[in-house]
């Protein structure tokens, strides 16, 4: 195994326990419990598994209904929903290739998210939003669709609603405002800037900070954290994705977050004990357990 493969040492543990709010245990290599344990070594107690299409999210409610300590998000990712509707020829995603199922496909997944989000371990409805990055003109009608059917179906369970939003602020905020967002929605990965964060911060929406967090570039990112109000803060992995530094690059797992709340604790400028405590108690609040 090269380095750049070798999963990073464990970070020195946490004293306030803290909850990943967001992750891909299915996306990682080894066993769930072996995840659960080194996170907990090191003070990360909680961890919210996220799908990103059916298989996924059936899996997701499956490993939370087995474990205690993990809570699940449901949903078709962004860019599934134009894979449903549109078909996927070059096999892109992790089932492979797909023929186009148009609408009905698509309100056939939104059946079985609709059944998933009614189950006791699922906290939360996501990720769900739109990404303009991955999914071109095409597929923005598919991606909008599935979106307001999300806020719907998290407003009717009384779920949390996580949102994934990838160069499509504006678009975000837009649907958000007139679908009305539920009693409780997460920015996944906050990618907006301090202007933004102030939006979200006024409508009350929280903003989870990942280990991209920690990049050379990502002052923009920095400032808007420094303006996100402390009740509103969580933090996440999105491992095995943004490795925080100086581990970029390498497999991102939950028990990496220590790394990324001491990085959050020098923005804000408070100690790593403020930063933890605010987040375990935020983190609760946003998925309800």
């Amino acid at each position: 195994m090269s380095s750049k493969d070798a999963p990073p040492p464990l970070p020195e543990p946490l004293g306030v326990p803290v909850a990943d709010s967001h992750t891909h245990l299915d996306m990682q290599s080894g066993t769930v419990d072996e995840a659960l344990a080194r996170a907990a070594a090191v003070g990360v107690d909680t961890v919210v598994q996220v799908g990103c299409d059916l298989k996924g999210s059936r899996w997701a409610a499956e490993t939370a209904a087995a474990y205690p300590q993990v809570h699940a998000a449901v949903a078709l990712h962004p860019n599934e929903a134009p894979r449903i509707v549109l078909g996927d020829p070059d096999g892109w995603s992790r089932q492979g290739a797909r023929e186009a199922g148009g609408d009905t496909a698509l309100d056939d997944a939104l059946a079985e998210i609709d059944r998933l989000a009614a189950l006791p371990e699922v906290k939360a409805v996501g990720e769900t939003g739109l990404d303009f990055f991955r999914t071109g003109p095409d597929g923005i009608a598919a991606q909008e669709r599935s979106f307001r059917a999300h806020i719907e179906i998290a407003k009717r369970h009384g779920k949390a609603l996580v949102i994934h939003d990838r160069e499509a602020h504006a678009d975000v905020l837009r649907i958000l405002a007139e679908e009305g967002a539920p009693e409780r929605t997460v920015f996944h990965c906050y990618s907006g800037d301090a202007e933004m964060a102030r939006i979200c911060a006024a409508a009350g929406y929280f903003m989870s900070f990942a280990g991209n967090v920690t990049f050379k570039n990502a002052q923009p990112l920095r400032d808007a954290l420094a303006a996100v109000p402390r009740e509103l803060v969580l933090v996440e992995t999105d491992a095995p994705f943004l490795t925080p530094v100086p581990y970029r690059g390498r497999p991102n797992a939950p028990y990496l977050v220590p790394i990324t709340v001491r990085a959050m604790a020098a923005v804000r400028g408070v100690d790593e004990e403020a930063m933890s405590t605010a987040i375990a108690a935020n983190t609760a609040r946003a998925f309800d357990y």
